[in-house]
């Protein structure tokens, strides 16, 4: 069944939730894998693995625990079978949602055609600077005036490139710097700068990210980590999705044993206005696979993060 044909039977409620979802689809579909399986070598086995084996049987009903999260019962990652000791993540889905092409919910595709195409980032530009002359003079300033008569469109300019995410895909920025490895320790690359924009505010926070993952026979260029972050962080945010989809990406790309992802940032919002406190901090954290389920594997991981 095409994404089109599903979409026309989809109430308007159901369509609704399908455009005012979060600007990265996959990111609400993540849940841990709970079956003990281990890495697959090989895509040609003659045995059908664990990730088919949950395709075609039935699924029983989740009951949530107290204090735990569960994800939908049909999408979740799911660990593939194979030849060494470590699980390995695979994100599965029903199939509902079209192929991430870095214009996720823009306001272009609120039509839901998936053969539109968007404007090309200079041709938003007028329409752009035209708003932010009317803001300007909203204010009470002359835009006309000698300091202001280019800021719209130095402005527009400026949030485009803030923005630049949303024009950015996860296979274009690897680019096939995946690679064939045996090696199964340990992967952190830390404190990346990252800068975003407050999605409430429209305002700047920033900081840094530490990204940890446990191969499963694949690796990943090391500036891919870094080009992840940018990706995500260069869009209308807030720090937990954002954390949440630099996991999810990680696994996209390599599907590891785990992944483990610490943001701390600074945010604008706190500090210019509101409450202003100009010393606090925001740390959030995403956990996947085997840094979830083996302490000793997270708490090596937090250790590598925080030392010196």
């Amino acid at each position: 069944m095409s994404f089109t044909r599903q979409l026309s039977e989809m109430s308007a409620s159901e369509l609704n939730d399908a455009i005012d979802d979060t600007n990265f689809p996959q990111a609400h579909i993540l849940s841990r894998g709970r079956n003990n399986s281990v890495c697959s070598t090989s895509s040609t086995s003659g045995t059908s693995s664990l990730a088919d084996r949950a395709l075609s049987q039935p699924e029983e009903p989740v009951v949530p625990q107290p204090g735990s999260a569960v994800g939908t019962p049909t999408d979740e990652l799911v660990p593939s079978g194979g030849a060494t000791n470590r699980p390995r993540l695979i994100l599965k889905t029903n199939g509902s949602i079209p192929e991430n092409d870095g214009h996720e919910k823009c306001t272009f595709h609120h039509d839901l055609e998936l053969d539109h195409k968007p404007p090309t980032r200079e041709a938003l530009l007028p329409d752009m600077a035209r708003s932010y002359r009317l803001l300007l003079g909203g204010l009470g300033e002359n835009p006309d005036r000698q300091g202001l008569i280019k800021t719209p469109e130095r402005a527009a300019k400026a949030m485009l490139y803030f923005t630049k995410g949303y024009d950015q895909c996860l296979e274009d920025v690897l680019n096939g710097a995946v690679f064939d490895e045996d090696h199964d320790e340990m992967v952190v690359v830390k404190d990346i700068e990252m800068f975003s924009m407050c999605e409430h505010h429209l305002v700047p926070f920033y900081g840094k990210v530490s990204i940890g993952y446990l191969p499963c026979n694949k690796i990943l260029g090391l500036s891919k980590l870094a080009r992840i972050v940018e990706i995500f962080s260069r869009r209308l945010q807030v720090q937990e999705r954002l954390t949440k989809q630099i996991a999810v990406a990680v696994t996209q790309a390599v599907q590891p044993a785990g992944v483990a992802v610490v943001v701390e940032g600074v945010h604008m919002c706190m500090v210019m206005r509101g409450v202003q406190k100009i010393n606090s901090k925001t740390v959030t954290s995403t956990m996947l696979g085997v840094f979830r389920d083996d302490h000793k594997t997270r708490e090596e991981f937090l250790n590598l993060v925080n030392s010196k």
